[in-house]
C-alpha cells in the first residue's frame, strides 16, 4: 500500500480524513474549499484513493503537495479507509469528509470551537447543501424503526413534518443534540472514538455512519447538529444517481447488518423476519428501478466495478 504523509505538527488540532474512488474532480473541488478555508489551529489533510487507477492520485501529488496520501491496492471500502487514518493520527479532532463536498468560510472553526465549548459532545455534524442551495434533508436523522423507515422509503414520510412516518429525517431537530448525522461530514473527539471504537468494517459502504451514531449514543455521547456551519454536499457525486447491482446490495446489506446487530435481540422473530423480507424485498425493487433508470439515461457506471462486502450471514 503506498503512502505519502507528512509530517503532523504537535500541536495540530485537526486532521480531515477523505475517501475517494474515481472522482478526481470532485476531489479538487473539495481539496481546493480545504485550502482556502482551513480550520485555525493547524489541521492536516489525509486522502485514501481506493484503487482508483484514473489518475486521481497522480492529481493530488502534483497539485497538492500538503495533502498526504495514501494509495490502497484495491478498494477496501469506505469504512477500512477511514479507519486507515483515524488509527494513525493524534490530534484531538478527526473530520471524515467525502469528497463531493466543499467546506465553505468559517465552517471547520465553527463546528470545532462548539465542540470545545461542548464536551459531551462526540461528534458534531453541519448543514449540508445542495448546490441549488436547497437543504439536503439527509444531513441529520432519528434511529430508524420499521414504521420510520417505512415512511421514508415510501416517500409517506417526506410529505409529513412530524409523526412516527416523518421521524427517519428528525424534521422537529432545527439545531441541537440529534440522533446522527450523515457521513459526508462527520466531526469526531477522538477521546470518543478512543472510548467508542471506530467505524464497523462490515459495511463496506453505507450505514457505517448511522451504527457509529448509535454506539455513540449507547456510550453516552452527544451527536450534535449545527446549522449555523454549511458544507456544499455534490450528492451522488461519488456514487452515481443511479446505483449499480452493487452498490444498491451493499446500501441494502448494510441495513440488514444494522437492524440484526442493534434490534434484532429485542424484537420477536415475527418481526424481524418481516424486516428482512421487507429490505430484501426492497433490495430487488431497488435494483430493476436502476436498471431502467440506467437505460434511460444511457450512462455507465464505473462503480460497478466496486468490490462488494462480504453476504450476509455474520457479523
Amino acid at each position: 500500500m503506498g503512502s505519502t504523509l507528512p509530517a503532523v505538527a504537535d500541536r495540530t488540532r485537526l486532521d480531515v480524513v477523505i475517501v475517494s474512488y474515481r472522482c478526481e474532480v470532485l476531489l479538487r473541488d473539495c481539496l481546493r474549499s480545504l485550502r482556502d478555508h482551513p480550520a485555525s489551529g493547524g489541521m492536516t489533510v489525509r486522502v485514501v484513493d481506493n484503487a482508483s487507477g484514473d489518475g486521481t492520485a497522480d492529481m493530488v501529488r502534483r497539485e497538492f503537495p500538503e495533502v498526504g496520501l495514501i494509495v490502497a491496492p484495491r478498494n477496501i471500502g469506505f469504512a477500512a479507509a477511514s479507519n486507515l487514518v483515524i488509527r494513525g493520527g493524534t490530534t484531538p479532532y478527526v473530520l471524515c469528509l467525502n469528497p463531493d463536498t466543499r467546506v465553505t468560510p468559517g465552517a471547520l472553526d465553527r463546528l470545532l470551537d462548539l465542540m470545545e465549548e461542548r464536551p459531551e459532545v462526540g461528534v458534531s455534524g453541519c448543514r449540508l447543501e445542495l448546490p441549488s442551495g436547497r437543504f439536503d434533508y439527509a444531513a441529520k436523522r432519528s434511529f430508524p424503526t420499521p414504521l420510520s423507515a417505512l415512511g421514508h422509503f415510501t416517500g409517506l414520510g417526506r410529505r409529513r413534518k412530524s409523526g412516527i412516518l416523518a421521524a427517519y429525517l428528525a424534521p422537529e431537530i432545527d439545531s441541537g443534540p440529534v440522533d446522527a448525522i450523515n457521513g459526508a461530514f462527520m466531526l469526531f473527539r477522538r477521546s470518543a472514538l478512543d472510548q467508542v471504537g471506530l467505524f464497523d468494517e462490515g459495511y463496506w459502504m453505507y450505514m457505517e455512519d448511522l451504527d457509529l451514531c448509535y454506539r455513540f449514543a449507547q456510550a453516552g455521547w452527544v451527536t450534535w447538529y449545527e446549522p449555523s456551519a454549511t458544507v456544499i454536499h455534490i450528492k451522488a457525486g461519488s456514487s452515481g444517481t443511479v446505483r449499480s447491482p452493487k452498490l444498491n446490495y451493499a446500501f441494502h446489506y448494510g441495513m440488514f447488518r444494522f437492524y440484526r446487530k442493534h434490534y434484532a435481540a429485542t424484537r420477536g422473530m415475527l418481526v424481524s423476519a418481516v424486516v428482512y423480507a421487507g429490505i430484501a424485498a426492497k433490495l430487488a425493487l431497488s435494483v430493476l428501478r436502476a436498471a431502467v433508470r440506467g437505460q434511460e439515461s444511457g450512462r455507465a457506471r464505473p462503480q460497478e466495478r466496486h468490490r462488494p462486502p462480504p453476504l450476509p450471514g455474520s457479523l
